[in-house]
């Protein structure tokens, strides 16, 4: 199962690579595109979860890291919850 990471740009303006099982997120998130910090959050972890589940039903359990990476994620966005104009970009896909 071809994994990959995806680059995105925080709001402040730090980078992260964030890490799928599946390019299943090449589905969802488009590169250039910038998200809302709420909207990012749901995408990814709607890509992150298939991806997952896709790891279930070839191997018999689930992606930890994928969730791992949801929880990633989700603490990062809380740093910008009380910004609704905030933006998530993503940079690349790796």
């Amino acid at each position: 199962m071809p994994e990959m990471i995806f680059r995105v740009q925080w709001p402040d303006g730090a980078l992260s690579d964030c890490y799928s099982p599946s390019l299943v997120v090449q589905e969802h998130l488009s590169v250039g595109a910038a998200y809302p910090v709420a909207d990012f959050t749901r995408i990814s972890r709607t890509a992150l979860t298939i991806a997952s589940d896709r790891v279930a039903a070839r191997y018999g359990f689930p992606c930890s890291r994928a969730a791992r990476q949801i929880a990633d994620i989700d603490a990062r966005a809380a740093d910008f919850a009380e910004d609704p104009a905030a933006l998530v970009r993503v940079v690349a896909f790796a």
